[in-house]
């Protein structure tokens, strides 16, 4: 057994059980790919692969056991590596944050800022994506933190943080009827078109809750991953826009008025996440503090399962 079989066998499942995928992806043949799981099944003497013909359509009873224990392995010989970097280059490295626009947009620059500064030889990677590919990241270990409002709370393998509170807002271009509402309705709001985020994306869930809790269905007739594109749109005047509120900044949207909305729609948690085992390096824990001062090396670890200096 070595760590080439345990990396064709773990990624034979996440590339669906297509052999040239996973050829591909650990830059090898599909006959090798092959090659390397019979070897693998005859020293251990049993099948962990249900066939048909030569193609593999899943994981037998052994198999679904061996592939908890290959993650378990191939997670700890990367802490290894971790371990060892930590102790011999202090403050070098790299850290990978896995992020949505608008936290990379809005909520991370300072934190980004101070980070670079205390760690001025640490290649910081922000990575942006879904709420569903940072989990996949950080399950995969191809990220170390992950911050985002949806998808991280649910996953059992990840231990996450209350990072902050945050609304939605309302926002419309100067002079628009709804300027003159007071006290600002869902009703009122919900008889012009609506802009907003993408399904799965900044809350874009509850704002559709809030308004089915009282019977309404807004026209959304655009969506989109990030406040700025939905700023844009809602100055030329296609519909009124529901965003993240720190998206909007007076001097920065000064075609834009945002409407006091914060009695209307629920408050947001955007949450920070590791991998539950995943050794984090001394820079890693810091920017976590930097987040939040609340989130200290300790209590971290103690969540996580890692070892802390």
């Amino acid at each position: 057994m070595n760590f080439q079989q345990l990396r064709i066998i773990r990624e034979t499942v996440r590339r669906g059980f297509n052999l040239t995928e996973v050829a591909n992806a650990l830059f090898t043949s599909q006959s090798g790919v092959s090659k390397h799981i019979k070897d693998l099944e005859d020293e251990l003497g049993v099948e962990l692969f249900t066939r048909k013909g030569k193609r593999l359509l899943g994981l037998t009873a052994p198999g679904k056991e061996l592939v908890v224990m290959v993650e378990r392995m191939l997670l700890d010989a990367a802490n290894i590596k971790r371990l060892a970097e930590q102790y011999s280059n202090v403050d070098e490295g790299q850290l990978t944050v896995v992020t949505t626009h608008t936290q990379a947009r809005y909520a991370l620059p300072k934190v980004v800022t101070a980070f670079k500064k205390a760690f001025p030889k640490v290649h910081l990677r922000l990575h942006q994506g879904s709420p569903d590919e940072i989990v996949q990241m950080l399950l995969d270990g191809e990220a170390d933190i992950g911050i985002a409002t949806e998808a991280l709370a649910e996953v059992p393998e990840l231990a996450t943080f209350p990072y902050y509170g945050w609304q939605h807002a309302v926002v419309v271009p100067a002079g628009h009827p709804l300027e003159a509402v007071q006290p600002l309705t869902l009703e009122a709001i919900a008889e012009y078109p609506i802009i907003t985020y993408h399904e799965g994306f900044t809350g874009r869930t509850r704002i559709d809750k809030t308004f089915a809790s009282v019977g309404l269905k807004p026209e959304v007739v655009m969506s989109a991953l990030d406040a700025d594109v939905i700023k844009t749109y809602v100055e030329l005047e296609l519909g009124v826009g529901i965003l993240a509120s720190m998206a909007f900044s007076p001097e920065r949207d000064p075609g834009l008025r945002k409407l006091d909305s914060d009695e209307l729609f629920t408050e947001n948690v955007t949450r920070i996440a590791i991998r539950r085992g995943h050794y984090l390096r001394g820079f890693a824990y810091r920017f976590i503090e930097l987040c939040t001062p609340e989130l200290t090396e300790p209590v971290i670890a103690n969540a996580v399962g890692g070892a802390h200096t």
